[in-house]
């Protein structure tokens, strides 16, 4: 009977020594998002930080639009929450806006993104982002086919890649040129 208790701890052992510790629950261990990188950090600065990530995205689609005084400007950081809240690529939307209607300036009933195209009124730029990051983030019940669970350019081949078929990298391409906007980060503010 102890050779058994013996061969069932070795067993629990051993499946324990491979999951990683990403796979156990934080919420039991009293662990805080980025706390097991950020040790030495209080649970309010990891919350700022995590914060200033948000306004650093913000401010960096504000300054692509904002470049050429363009509709969108402004409305970063409802892309950005809009983005999380729906688990797509913070740069997504603001890269579609771009190339749909050029920042909003060519939008057809405060649809900057040619969403339905463009045959679906919205009556504010949020509700037409809040719409977007619905659909592309898989959780309308009516499109989640087309975009649950897909990459980013599965989720764009089916935005309108299938009749524009560079369509995927014209976009990608932008998010990037999104993300590499140079703009001073609220950390650096705060500290000169």
């Amino acid at each position: 009977m102890t050779n058994t208790i013996k061969k069932l701890g070795y067993k629990i052992g051993m499946s324990l020594a491979f999951m990683p510790l990403f796979a156990i629950p934080t919420v039991d261990m009293n662990i805080t998002p980025g706390a097991i990188f950020q040790a030495d950090k209080s649970a309010e600065e990891v919350a700022i930080s995590i914060q200033d990530l948000r306004q650093e995205k913000a401010d960096k689609i504000d300054a692509y639009y904002g470049r050429n005084n363009l509709p969108l400007t402004g409305y970063g950081m409802k892309m950005v929450l809009a983005a999380e809240k729906y688990g797509i690529d913070w740069n997504l939307i603001p890269a579609i806006g771009m190339r749909e209607t050029t920042g909003g300036k060519f939008a057809c009933y405060n649809n900057p993104f040619g969403w339905g195209s463009c045959k679906i009124k919205y009556s504010s730029f949020d509700e037409s982002i809040e719409a977007l990051a619905k659909n592309l983030g898989g959780a309308n019940p009516k499109t989640s086919y087309y975009y649950a669970g897909k990459t980013t350019a599965e989720k764009l081949y089916y935005y309108n890649g299938t009749v524009v078929a560079s369509y995927p990298k014209e976009i990608m391409k932008i998010m990037t040129k999104v993300d590499n906007m140079k703009v001073e980060s609220t950390v650096e503010l705060a500290v000169k």
